[in-house]
Order: structure tokens, then C-alpha cells, then sequence
């Protein structure tokens, strides 16, 4: 088993290059839901991911539901700056899947206002209004592992 990063129609290529560079890191497989932002040929996702997207397990879906009803007894956490619980608060398990939504407008506020009880936030000062997706992206993951004591990690 390993964790998952689901990107919710992510709009950046660099972003979602980076946050390959982290699943091929760490054996976190990786779900991106259309639409995408940017082309999959896109120079700067394949600068960003480096030459290690051989070693990403990508997965592509048309919509968050699909990967929900892919991986129902899986657990999944969402990522929002208005989440009121944060991401250290939780006790993860190898399989769960972390949420991201889009760089400009987060994930859909019926996603959030469903699922509350699993809402992840960073803390941060009020001087931003969030962390760049994939700096997100990794505290959580590395997180979870650190809580699994870095299981399948060197």
C-alpha cells in the first residue's frame, strides 16, 4: 500500500511537477482530476518532476467521485485554509489519500462542508492567505510517514 495525493483540477504545472518529484520520493501515488489547468506535454511539468516521472504511479480521473467511489473504504483527508483542524492532528494509516484542490480557489466548498470532520489546515500567519500546493503537499505526506515511522522510506 502507500499514501495518495489527489489534485482537484490543479492549474499549475510547476506545482503538480513538484508534488511528482514528491510522490516518486516517497512512493505516494499520485491522482489528478480533470480538468487540468495545463497539457500533460507541458515543458514546465516535466522540468518540475525531473526525470522521475518513470517512478510516479499517475492516475487520471474526470472527477473527484470517481476516485471516491475507486477507493471506497479508503480515508480521506482535505486540505483548506478553512479547515479548523490541523493536519498534525490526525493519526494516518498507510493508504490514505490527502486532498488538494486548485492553486486559486481551493477545493469546492460542498467538498468541505461535507467532510469537516477530515479537513486538514497548515498553520501560518494572517501575512499570507495560504502555502504554494506543493510545499502544502509535502508537510502533509511527510507527516503521515513520519507517523508510520517512515515505513518503505530509506
Amino acid at each position: 500500500m502507500a499514501f495518495h495525493i489527489v489534485l482537484v483540477e490543479p492549474e499549475i504545472p510547476a506545482n503538480t511537477g513538484n508534488i511528482a518529484r514528491t510522490c516518486a520520493a516517497t512512493g505516494t501515488h499520485l491522482h489528478l482530476v480533470r480538468p487540468l489547468g495545463f497539457d500533460t506535454d507541458d515543458r514546465t511539468l516535466k522540468r518540475a518532476g525531473l526525470d522521475y516521472w518513470h517512478a510516479v504511479n499517475v492516475h487520471y480521473h474526470d472527477s473527484f467521485q470517481e476516485v471516491r467511489d475507486l477507493h471506497p473504504d479508503a480515508s480521506f483527508y482535505f486540505a483548506s485554509t478553512r479547515a479548523t483542524k490541523v493536519y498534525s492532528e490526525f493519526a494516518y494509516k498507510d493508504g490514505d489519500f490527502f486532498v488538494f484542490g486548485k492553486e486559486t480557489k481551493g477545493l469546492p466548498q460542498e467538498l468541505i462542508d461535507a467532510n469537516l470532520d477530515t479537513c486538514i489546515r497548515m498553520p501560518m500567519t494572517d501575512a499570507v492567505r495560504s502555502l504554494n500546493l506543493s510545499n502544502s503537499a509535502a508537510i502533509v505526506v511527510y507527516e503521515a510517514f513520519r507517523q508510520i515511522g517512515y515505513a518503505g522510506l530509506k
